[in-house]
């Protein structure tokens, strides 16, 4: 772990925690320091949470105090490092701290990063070499990783490095056994059983190595060994592979040992040149293997629901769809529909059937999506195009526009793969005919209560209600056999009573089960006196009302108004503080609000929040029941307050995202509607990754846009829809951010709310920006900033002229750009936004540092790290530091402009910005074509080009690939392969200066 270069910290976690200066052992205090340190080791260069920090050292038990006493080991946990002198930062960065170092300090990091490499050379045929950088990551160890360190959560963490370790074992292990190495395994074998008895591989393993040694009686008898061991200490016989492994060598079937494989000649091509000792050395290390293992994975969506334990199978219904899916030899997309009535439960054989093909039959993925066909909003193809692409790895900003290029997209992206899509409750073919992949590796199921009869090529199932024998196995399922055993006769009257509909068998089952005292009798006698009818759903003498009433009508008071309310929520699926909002209710578990509607199976449990919280779900029938009592129950004023407190909740939720990306209330100009906060376990929890959650919850979000607007709560429309661009603008939602400010745009100018009016016109200029509509996007600026002027609005004018400055910059009016950026730093300075002054100075900067005043832009850009660093927004700081790395670029300063771009890469990656790793691996090929290393910039040139193009960005490529050409001129058959589909997407974007140059090299070829 010796790096050349400075004063550097190095810091072992396998084996003691240790920390290694350049005068000597550096003593960490015991306790909660060592605690904090591991844990951050453990994750270095990424976020640890305050509240994890707590969990690792307080367990289930922390004081009031835990959080302030964390933040005290931090800070000197801090002035621990710094004195030290080590090119180590300990930073705050909200929702709790990181370290900063480079992996080579960090035994884990190189041991991760070593074993990954040896994966790869080991796939790729080099077994030697991956076999010697196996050897040099298992010295790494010095003992049990973190041995020592009272800390069960942590306890738990160094087990999985341990495994890790002795994976990494097996694999080297393995790779000799392939190199014909067996017989000076032996002895290592046999120590490493002796060790890990219960590791099946590590026995299979010595048994090869015997019996390839010619020591056939001795593999048997260690066969038996294993064998023994396992079932004195398990009570298992061995696995599979060592029961076929001891039928071979008794049979003599065993093949022989493999032939040694020759050893893959590594070219500059596959890891670079060797670099010398110093500083080069330190930047091949700043651009390790993962780059490229990140570009070369492929997205694989698991978007199903979750299957059901008590599912009823009719096995021909099951074989139709299966083999109309999966069947060999058709010709087409395998395409199936499923209709059927309300409650027949088609959803639910969908997801079934699903389960069961997806490992097998489609193993690149499975899409789904709930296309909403029976509300009053169902899900246009445009938009559901949109969330399979995005599901697919294409990022936002590169998803076209319009319906028939996404669709081509779309069939492009799954023409070489083997993918199920289920949409759910289709309207119509209209919407389904868009959704169809292009390649017959591919399958669609549809659900729907329409015929679909112009579906070309479909297989049809229609469900009708169960027969009586299935009815009564599901009936048996969910209230116990031994029951509908005992009252046959009952059991027999109330599936007849109830239709046979699975959706009304299985409310009046859920109640008998929650229920034991409860005949079967007296609830066939419940459901006789039924009166009330829900009428659009009528079976025959049975009715949906009818079931739903009794149910609804056996609920405590508190439970049906709760029902009621919830009936006006229209996300998908309905998290747990929602009840508190609708009730006014602040207790800390929201969830125990929800639980008796569960019981009774009004609430289906959708699934758990990473907070550990759980969601809810209405079945569609039970909302409209819902509905229907809401309006006769509660009377407008108390559901005029509840809906605005639940749509409150979800304001301060997002509000609460916004501030934790931008490390605080900037950026942004928020309304006067009234806020509901939910219980701050929830919120701290759901929030620790603000993004993240904003993605999960997009489709409420937008939703709640629309339904505020509905309601009247414009000013809560408004606000909501411009805090949304933090999502929005990050992952390239440009179709949401429009639909959503042309909803609160209407509400709005309906209402006459002026400062509204211009804050959504002056985010749709940003968004029009985004698309290069300049024109239309400069419009909608001058017409914010008028009424922002009028209002003496200052963050709304710095908003605008900061956003008309780069347009002029992009027009290269830099005169116009500097005055409008002159303008906009005052304007922030008046609202006080640090981040917005922060922006301008690294957006002006481009223009200083394209003038030649590279002090300048270098004083600005560093004023702006300072406020990035000093607020702990990720993105400001990335967008920042690769400006940096410009600058140096022009100072001459390569090695520093490489290292540079180097975190911003990582940064990208940790964060998912396909699109700025695209840009940063580009950075890093002319940083190296300047320092003269052709070799390296090729290599970063080669994976810019499949970064861009496996994500559809074909401009960027192109950009990508011209770079690389200009390097190959002594290559000119490799050349013209990079050059031929450059020029042409150059000729269809009319990106002429591109183009010129292309077309010279193409015809040096």
């Amino acid at each position: 772990m010796d790096v050349p270069g400075g004063p550097r910290l190095t810091f072992r976690v396998l084996g003691p925690l240790q920390v290694q200066g350049t005068a000597g052992p550096l003593r960490v205090p015991p306790g909660r320091q060592e605690v904090i340190l591991a844990a951050l080791l453990l994750e270095t260069n990424r976020i640890v949470s305050t509240s994890q920090l707590v969990d690792l050292i307080w367990e289930d038990n922390p004081p009031e105090t835990a959080r302030t006493q964390v933040q005290i080991c931090v800070s000197r946990l801090r002035k621990l490092l710094v004195d030290a002198d080590g090119e180590v930062a300990l930073t705050t960065r909200p929702p709790g701290y990181v370290l900063h170092t480079g992996a080579g300090n960090v035994d884990a990091a190189l041991f991760t990063g070593l074993v990954r490499r040896a994966r790869s050379l080991g796939e790729g045929g080099d077994r030697e070499e991956a076999v010697r950088l196996l050897r040099s990551a298992v010295t790494l160890w010095q003992g049990d990783c973190l041995t020592g360190l009272d800390s069960g959560p942590l306890a738990n963490a160094a087990r999985q490095l341990n495994e890790e370790r002795l994976a990494a074992v097996e694999l080297r292990i393995r790779l000799e056994l392939e190199l014909g190495h067996h017989d000076r395994l032996v002895g290592e074998l046999q120590r490493l059983t002796h060790e890990h008895p219960l590791r099946e591989k590590l026995h299979g393993q010595l048994i090869q190595a015997l019996y390839w040694s010619g020591r056939q009686a001795e593999a048997l008898e260690a066969f038996r060994t294993a064998r023994r061991y396992l079932a004195e200490e398990l009570g298992l016989e061995p696995g599979r592979e060592l029961r076929d492994l001891e039928a071979a060598i008794l049979a003599g079937e065993l093949p022989p040992p493999p032939a040694p494989a020759p050893p893959l000649v590594r070219g500059a091509t596959a890891s670079g040149p060797e670099a010398p000792d110093g500083g080069p050395a330190a930047l091949d290390a700043a651009s390790p293997a993962p780059i490229a293992e990140s570009i070369r994975h492929e997205t694989v969506p698991h978007q199903l629901p979750a299957d059901i334990a008590d599912f009823v199978a009719d096995g021909q219904r099951l074989g139709t769809l299966e083999k109309a899916l999966s069947g060999d030899g058709r010709g087409t997309v395998g395409l199936a529909a499923i209709t059927g009535k309300p409650g027949t439960g088609k959803s639910t054989l969908a997801v079934h059937v699903a389960h069961a093909l997806a490992e097998t039959g489609f193993p690149d993925g499975q899409l789904y999506c709930d296309l909403r066909g029976t509300t009053a909003a169902p899900a246009t193809p445009v938009e559901v195009l949109g969330r399979f692409l995005r599901a697919l790895g294409i990022p936002g900003q590169l998803i076209p526009e319009s319906l028939d290029e996404r669709a081509e997209m779309y069939r492009t992206r799954l023409s070489t793969r083997r993918v199920l899509v289920v949409l759910d409750d289709a309207a119509g073919e209209g919407q389904v005919l868009p959704l169809l992949p292009g390649s017959r590796g591919c399958a669609v199921l549809v659900t729907s209560r329409a015929r679909l009869t112009a579906l070309p090529g479909a297989h049809r199932v229609e469900l009708d209600v169960l027969d009586e024998d299935r009815a009564l196995e599901l009936l048996a399922r969910i209230v116990g056999g031994d029951r509908v055993a005992g009252e046959a006769a009952a059991a027999e009257a109330l599936v007849r009573t109830v239709g046979r509909l699975p959706l009304a068998l299985r409310i009046v089952a859920a109640r008998l089960a929650a229920r034991p005292h409860w005949t079967l009798a007296s609830m066939v006698q419940r459901l006789a006196d039924e009166r009330h009818r829900l009428d659009e759903l009528a079976h025959g003498e049975m009715t949906m009302r009818a079931s739903l009433s009794l149910t609804y009508e056996g609920l405590a008071p508190e439970d049906g108004g709760l029902l009621r309310l919830l009936s006006m929520a229209q996300a998908p699926t309905l998290p747990s503080w929602l009840a508190g909002a609708l009730l006014d209710d602040h207790r800390p578990f929201p969830s125990d609000l929800m639980e008796p509607l569960v019981d009774v199976q009004m609430l289906d449990v959708a699934g758990v929040e990473p907070s550990g919280g759980f969601r809810y779900r209405f079945h569609e029938i039970i909302r409209v029941y819902a509905r229907e009592q809401l309006a006769a129950q509660h009377p407008l004023d108390v559901r005029r307050a509840a809906f605005a407190r639940m749509a409150g909740g979800w304001m301060h939720l997002a509000e609460e995202a916004h501030r934790k990306v931008y490390g605080g209330d900037f950026t942004v100009l928020h309304g006067t509607a009234p806020r509901w906060r939910p219980p701050s376990p929830y919120a701290d929890e759901a929030l620790a990754d603000p993004l993240a959650w904003l993605d999960a919850e997009q489709a409420a979000l937008c939703g709640m846009v629309g339904h505020a607007a509905e309601e009247g709560l414009h000013d809560l429309s408004w606000d909501l829809a411009t805090s949304l661009v933090t999502l929005f603008e990050v992952r390239g939602h440009y179709d949401l951010w429009e639909s959503t400010h042309l909803t609160a745009l209407a509400a709005v100018r309906k209402a006459g709310n002026l400062r509204g009016t211009a804050a959504i016109r002056a985010s749709l200029g940003s968004l029009y920006m985004s698309r290069n509509q300049y024109d239309t996007a400069r419009q909608s600026l001058n017409s914010a900033l008028d009424v922002f002027q009028a209002l003496d609005e200052p963050m709304g004018e710095a908003l605008c002229r900061r956003d008309m400055a780069l347009i002029a910059r992009t027009n290269g009016d830099d005169a116009a750009a500097l005055e409008l950026y002159r303008r906009s730093l005052a304007d922030f300075g008046r609202a006080d936004d640090v981040v917005g002054r922060a922006i301008v100075l690294t957006q002006s900067a481009h223009i200083r540092m394209r003038q030649g005043e590279i002090d300048l832009a270098q004083k600005q850009l560093d004023e702006a790290l300072d406020i990035y660093e000093g607020i702990g927004y990720a993105g400001g700081r990335a967008r920042t530091l690769r400006r940096v790395g410009q600058v140096l670029l022009e100072q001459g300063r390569n090695d520093l402009a490489v290292l540079t771009f180097t975190e911003v890469l990582e940064l990208c990656r940790d964060s998912g910005d396909v699109i700025g790793e695209g840009h940063l691996l580009r950075d890093l090929g002319h940083a190296f074509a300047m320092m003269g290393r052709p070799d390296r910039a090729r290599d970063f040139y080669d994976r810019a080009v499949s970064s861009r193009e496996q994500v559809m960005d074909f401009s960027g490529g192109a950009l990508a690939r011209l770079d690389l050409a200009r390097l190959l001129t002594d290559e000119p058959g490799r050349s013209r392969k990079l050059l031929v589909p450059a020029v042409e997407v150059f000729r269809e974007r009319r990106m002429t200066r591109e183009l010129a140059e292309a077309e010279r090299l193409l015809g040096a070829c």
